[in-house]
């Protein structure tokens, strides 16, 4: 048996232990407090391998954790940077509801798959690393924010700077489906709320006085579901719609919030000039658009291709036929690879159900997934 993966395989039952220790330490993203003290339990453990330990405070989140792992005696500054998040979306007191248990030969609770498990993952590979002695060149920094499923607010300059500082960034959310394919292209996100003011009258006494913002907003959405392009990536989802106060009354008011998603940066930049261009239908009415994108398109370039074809090949001996895929959901790595920066997303644990009640990973594949990462760790860090 590999000896990486020897190793991992006998540390399962703790890689287990530092779950469930993460899961419950439960960290909404809206509690400051809660994602505060998951920070200090996850310093904890990483210290425990000789980490340097960086808090960076924020006073709208929780505060988000830099751990640096020193291989470089010199004073060169070339890394790897591994991402991660400790927020999750579900709100404290969840394990009431949702404990963390094992059944089947699978770990459910909140945030177990998305994503701390994939924290996991990467902490149990660089200890194997160094465990065994295995040289790099490279020095490791473990970047895990507090605010990632809010949109990344006030952590994104923090990935960037960090991801200029990196020749190679390696993302530890989870992989797609059961057979957990690595994520070499990911959606653009953006948001874009749709306003429009009207006038108020009674519906029955004087109706041609008011002018409905309803209709209006109605006829500007059909106009939006028209510019989606599903072959080609481009989607355009009204996730949200209020207006109006009461039945007998024109609405003077409505406004809708559209989900967009992209594959390609040039839809992105073309489709939020054309819905920031939206002018009314019915000139009687003031319509305003605000919102924007909040992560760009990861693009599938040469330089990820090769990074996968790589991991691709490490993860044969293992005994995993890595495949690659394009999801719609956004992620830190779609930050880094807008950068330019050689980015490879979705190695963290095998499961399903993220954000759901189902929420699980599949205990026995952890110790491979962490290998593939200590493998990847050591083929790249060692160039």
């Amino acid at each position: 048996m590999d000896p990486l993966l020897r190793n991992l395989t006998r540390q399962q039952p703790d890689m287990l232990r530092t779950l469930r220790r993460f899961v419950e330490a439960e960290s909404p993203s809206t509690d400051k407090a809660a994602v505060d003290r998951m920070g200090h339990v996850l310093a904890e453990t990483a210290r425990e391998l000789g980490a340097r330990i960086r808090f960076f405070p924020s006073r709208a989140t929780g505060n988000h954790l830099r751990a640096e792992f020193r291989f470089l005696r010199s004073g060169a500054e070339k890394q790897i940077l591994i991402l991660g998040h400790m927020d999750t979306v579900w709100e404290l007191g969840t394990l009431v509801r949702m404990p963390f248990r094992v059944r089947n030969g699978r770990a459910y609770g909140p945030g177990v798959f998305d994503m701390k498990s994939g924290i996991v993952i990467a902490l149990f590979a660089i200890h194997s690393l160094l465990k065994l002695g295995i040289p790099l060149k490279r020095n490791l920094v473990l970047l895990v924010n507090a605010d990632e499923e809010i949109g990344s607010p006030s952590s994104r300059p923090l990935t960037e700077r960090e991801a200029r500082r990196s020749d190679y960034v390696l993302v530890v959310e989870p992989p797609h489906g059961q057979k957990g394919a690595l994520k070499t292209a990911r959606k653009g996100v953006g948001e874009f709320e749709i306003r429009v003011q009207g006038r108020a009258a009674h519906a029955g006494i004087e109706p041609e006085k008011g002018v409905s913002a309803i209709t209006e907003i109605a006829r500007q959405l059909i106009h939006i579901h028209s510019l989606a392009d599903p072959h080609k990536g481009l989607t355009l989802s009204v996730d949200l719609l209020r207006g109006g106060t009461r039945s007998n009354v024109i609405p003077a008011e409505a406004v809708a919030t559209v989900d967009v998603r992209t594959v390609r940066v040039k839809d992105q930049a073309r489709i939020e000039k054309t819905l920031r261009a939206l002018r009314p239908f019915d000139r009687r009415t003031k319509l305003t658009v605000s919102g924007g994108f909040n992560r760009p398109p990861m693009e599938r370039t040469a330089k990820t291709a090769t990074l996968f074809a790589r991991a691709r090949q490490l993860a044969k001996p293992l005994g995993i036929d890595l495949k690659e895929t394009l999801v719609g959901g956004g992620s830190d790595g779609n930050f880094t690879a807008a950068l330019g920066v050689p980015t490879l997303d979705g190695l963290g644990a095998v499961g399903d159900g993220a954000h759901a009640a189902y929420e699980h990973i599949v205990i026995r594949e952890m110790p491979r997934r962490a290998a593939l990462v200590a493998h990847l760790i050591a083929s790249l860090g060692s160039e």
